[in-house]
C-alpha cells in the first residue's frame, strides 16, 4: 500500500505519521514493520525517526505472516452483515467490547472473530487483529473488519482521507434549536479526568455534522456524521453544545428515565470503497430494540421512519 506524504506530513516522524494514517494502529507494531524493512520511503529502508518531506512515497508491504494470537477464539454470537475474502462487516451489539485489554480478555468482538475466521489482518498486532476502527463498548452498530493487511491499509486510508463515511443515530438530552449544524471543537484528554475526553484547545481537530430527525419533550433524535474519528467524538461534541447523549453516565449526570445500558448511540450506516473491487458499498445496521423502545415511548414512529 502506497501513501503520498502531504503537507501535513512535512517534518513528522515516519512512525508517528503512519500511526495517524492507520486509525487505531499500534505504533509499536508500525515501528516493528519499519525495523523489519517492510516500510520504505521512496524505495529506501529508513528508521522510524525518519522525518518526511512533501511528495515522498511511503510504501507499506503486506505482511503475510501474522504473529501468534494471544487471545483465545470464543464461540460468541456474531451479526454478520457482509463477508468476503477481504472484509467482514458486522453489527456490533451494545455492551460488547471490541478488542481485549488488560482488564477484559474474554467476550470481545475480536474473540468472536477469531473463532469465526482465522485470516484477520495483523496491522494492529496480536491484540487487535483486523480492527480498522472501533466502537465504544456501549455503542452498537456497523463496523468493518479487515481480513488482509492490504485491505486494512486501504480502509484505514479511506477513513483518514474521509472517502469512507460513517453515520450514527443518537438520542440526546434537551431540545436542539437548530435543525442542523457542524461542531468543530478539537478533542483531547480531559485535564481533570484522564479517562475522559473533552473539547480542548490543544486537542486534535474534530468535526461532527448533526441533523435533527425529531424533537420531543426534553429529548432530541439526531443523525450524526463523522468527518474525523476521535475517541468518544459524538459523545464529547454533543456534551459540549449542551446536549449529552441519553444514558451516557461518563459525560452527564442527567437522569435517564429509560431502560438502556449505555449511551443511546448507534452506528447506522457505513459507506466505503471495496479495497479489491473498487466498488462503492453501503452497509446499514437496523436501530437496536432498546433505542426503538425509547423512541416509541416518546411517540416517534420508528416503523414508518425511513432510516436510510
Amino acid at each position: 500500500m502506497n501513501f503520498i506524504a502531504d503537507n501535513d506530513a512535512a517534518g513528522k516522524r515516519l512512525d508517528s505519521w503512519l500511526a495517524e494514517k492507520i486509525p487505531d494502529g499500534s505504533r509499536s507494531h508500525i515501528q516493528k514493520l519499519i525495523a523489519d524493512g517492510l516500510v520504505t520511503v521512496d524505495g529506501a529502508r529508513v528508521k522510524s525517526s525518519r522525518k518526511l518531506a512533501v511528495g515522498e512515497v511511503v510504501d507499506v508491504a503486506e505482511v503475510t505472516a501474522v504473529a501468534e494470537v494471544e487471545y483465545l477464539p470464543e464461540d460468541l454470537p456474531l451479526d454478520i452483515l457482509y463477508e468476503d475474502a477481504d472484509i467482514i462487516v458486522v453489527n456490533k451489539a451494545r455492551g460488547m467490547t471490541v478488542h481485549p485489554a488488560e482488564t477484559v480478555k474474554r467476550g470481545t468482538l475480536v474473540n468472536a472473530l477469531l473463532h469465526h475466521c482465522k485470516d484477520l489482518s495483523g496491522i494492529n498486532g496480536v491484540k487487535r487483529p483486523g480492527i480498522v476502527h472501533r466502537l465504544d463498548k456501549d455503542t452498537s452498530g456497523v463496523m468493518v473488519v479487515a481480513k488482509t493487511d492490504s485491505a486494512h491499509l486501504n480502509l484505514a486510508a479511506q477513513i483518514h482521507d474521509k472517502t469512507a463515511t460513517r453515520t450514527y443515530l443518537a438520542i440526546v438530552h434537551g431540545v436542539l434549536a437548530d435543525d442542523a449544524g457542524i461542531i468543530t471543537g478539537a478533542i483531547g484528554r480531559d485535564k481533570f479526568d484522564r479517562k475522559k475526553m473533552a473539547v480542548t484547545p490543544d486537542g486534535k481537530p474534530a468535526v461532527t455534522e448533526f441533523k435533527v430527525l425529531a424533537r420531543f419533550d426534553g429529548f432530541t433524535y439526531v443523525e450524526c456524521k463523522l468527518q474525523t474519528g476521535r475517541t468518544h467524538q459524538i459523545r464529547v461534541h454533543m456534551t459540549a453544545i449542551g446536549h449529552p447523549l441519553l444514558g451516557d453516565t461518563k459525560y452527564t449526570a442527567r437522569k435517564n428515565p429509560f431502560d438502556i445500558r449505555g449511551q443511546a448511540l448507534h452506528s447506522h450506516r457505513l459507506t466505503l470503497i471495496h479495497p479489491t473491487t473498487g466498488l462503492q458499498m453501503t452497509f446499514t445496521a437496523p436501530l437496536p430494540d432498546d433505542m426503538k423502545i425509547i423512541l416509541e415511548a416518546l411517540n416517534f414512529d420508528t416503523i414508518t421512519y425511513r432510516k436510510d
